[in-house]
């Protein structure tokens, strides 16, 4: 589950970075987010292969090592649809468990 809000927090700040000339890849490092670099190289991964950010290449090296090459991080439509479609069913989930909680 730790995974899909490490998601969730890249893309919402990729997001809100749109009204920036560009975003300081910091607030989404390994670090920030309490991840290991193997697990954020591997979240990166995703998220570029599924087209949800754009503006990063990502090569893999004989010894499999990743090397990920940011230019400009950006999310994509994609990247925004998952964001509308995560936020409304965590809305839904919410709205059912209040909703449980009322009901005997």
């Amino acid at each position: 589950m730790d995974n899909f809000r490490s998601i969730y927090r890249i893309l919402r700040y990729l997001e809100r970075a749109m009204d920036y000339d560009g975003p300081d890849l910091e607030q989404i490092s390994a670090g920030a987010l309490n991840l290991s670099e193997q697990r954020w190289t591997a979240i990166m991964e995703m998220l570029v292969s599924r087209d949800y950010i754009d503006g990063i290449r990502i090569k893999r090296g004989v010894d499999g090592e990743i090397v990920l090459l940011a230019s400009v991080p950006r999310i994509t439509l994609q990247g925004l649809e998952y964001l509308q479609e995560n936020s409304l069913m965590q809305k839904a989930a919410r709205l059912a468990k209040g909703i449980a909680d009322i009901i005997p």
